[in-house]
């Protein structure tokens, strides 16, 4: 009670803080519909704003300017830090509320060969290029087993996001190849979370067995109280909220950061926990879409534009003129290409699919877009990355999601629709509101 109070924000570093989150903002907005609008996914745009404001362009044309909007303090850097690490929890929260679980269910088999070769041979392929990665860039502050781990977890991820988008834009939701994408996109995505925690925890605490095994047993124990505790006070809390719009935002931002905080003490990656209360919130039975519809648009229209921005200021694309960069970024790029390809396409033909189905279930699971940037900023937040292989790894987001959508129209136009296709079709049109009724929804 004695001690002196906590000293308030300064005029000026409120004012910077200010400035910082408007122009990255309408930078994001102005880039991202310009990216939308030449059929580039809009974090494309996004990515690029930071990156026009970042060392790559305004801060080596004009770097007191630059000093002065975004100095190196860190009390000030923490600050817009702070926002981004709000946002992505709530972005990773809205994706985990999106994970159709019955789909997966339904087409477990299928979609679990699929989901495990594509995870099996990019995470052996990234960890067999880390090692003599880190004699070419260096590793920053860790351990060289710990950065080969993570950059295995960093080339098996996909993005569920990016994915749904680019399959609702091409008309794809309904077909097969366009269900069994999802449903193994979110096979992996879940098992890329578990193994980011896992690797994070070895970052902090160094590599050991004996870590390990903690590791392993906090990841146990979160599922554990999530399948035993979670699911009903989830199911509760949103019961409770029902009938009010605000109340059902607020409930469900606050237990998915609450979750994060929870998984966060544990040792393990925030995101995990946040993650793992959107998926108890989107299967919990008492979820109304309609209901966060608000949380949503603030997530997707304000916070996630910040965060790509914020995560595009820490790219210098000057570090890909020095030969050994350019070089490793090329082979990081074809290696993350060549494993999700080959894994989702192997795992299609073993599932007796065609060759150009499998070759569609590659193209789209190759797209890594939102969720590997968040994996980049959470290593170079560990120190994992240097500014070399944080600049790498987001080219091998922004390159895939560009990548995507030209190949699925290529090789889906070689696969013919079955009739159970049409009729999903048929289905999903009659259920779907007209505009101005969806639009009334959404407010």
């Amino acid at each position: 009670m004695s001690a002196a109070p906590v000293a308030s924000l300064t005029q000026h570093q409120l004012l910077i803080l200010l400035l910082q989150v408007g122009v990255l903002l309408l930078l994001a907005i102005l880039l991202g519909r310009l990216a939308a609008r030449i059929g580039l996914p809009a974090i494309v745009g996004e990515l690029l704003a930071g990156v026009l404001l970042g060392p790559s362009l305004f801060g080596w044309l004009v770097p007191d300017l630059s000093g002065w909007l975004l100095p190196a303090l860190p009390e000030q850097a923490h600050l817009l830090d702070a926002v981004g690490q709000i946002a992505v929890l709530l972005l990773v929260g809205l994706t985990g509320i999106e994970m159709d679980l019955g789909l997966v269910r339904r087409r477990r088999a299928t979609a679990l060969r699929i989901s495990l070769a594509g995870l099996v041979i990019p995470l052996a392929l990234g960890i067999g290029l880390g090692y003599p990665l880190t004699r070419l860039l260096g590793t920053g502050s860790v351990d060289t087993h710990v950065f080969a781990l993570f950059l295995g977890v960093a080339m098996c991820v996909s993005a569920i996001p990016v994915i749904a988008k680019t399959l609702m834009d091409m008309n794809l939701m309904h077909r097969n190849v366009g269900q069994l994408t999802l449903a193994a996109g979110m096979v992996d995505d879940a098992f890329g979370w578990l193994l980011l925690s896992v690797v994070s925890a070895m970052a902090v605490g160094g590599l050991s067995a004996g870590l390990i095994a903690t590791a392993l047993g906090s990841l146990l124990l979160v599922l554990l109280i999530a399948v035993l505790v979670g699911r009903p006070v989830v199911r509760h809390a949103l019961r409770m909220s029902k009938g009010s719009g605000e109340r059902s935002v607020a409930v469900a931002a606050a237990m998915i950061l609450l979750a994060a905080a929870g998984t966060n003490a544990l040792g393990l990656e925030a995101v995990f926990g946040a993650f793992v209360c959107g998926i108890l919130i989107g299967s919990s039975g008492e979820f109304e879409p309609a209901g966060t519809a608000s949380l949503r648009t603030v997530v997707l229209g304000f916070l996630a534009p910040v965060f790509f921005a914020t995560a595009g200021l820490r790219i210098d694309l000057r570090a890909l003129a020095e030969p050994p960069v350019l070089a490793a970024a090329l082979i990081v790029l074809a290696t993350a290409i060549l494993g999700k390809f080959a894994g989702a396409y192997l795992g299609a033909r073993l599932s007796r699919m065609s060759r150009w189905e499998a070759l569609a279930l590659g193209a789209g699971m190759n797209a890594r877009g939102v969720i590997e940037v968040i994996v980049a900023m959470v290593g170079l937040r560990l120190g994992i990355l240097t500014t070399e292989t944080y600049t790498i790894i987001v080219l091998v987001a922004v390159v895939t999601s560009i990548m995507a959508p030209p190949l699925l129209r290529v090789a889906m136009k070689r696969v013919e629709q079955q009739p159970e296709e049409e009729q999903r079709l048929l289905v999903r049109q009659t259920e779907t509101p007209p505009a101005g009724e969806a639009a009334g929804r959404l407010t």
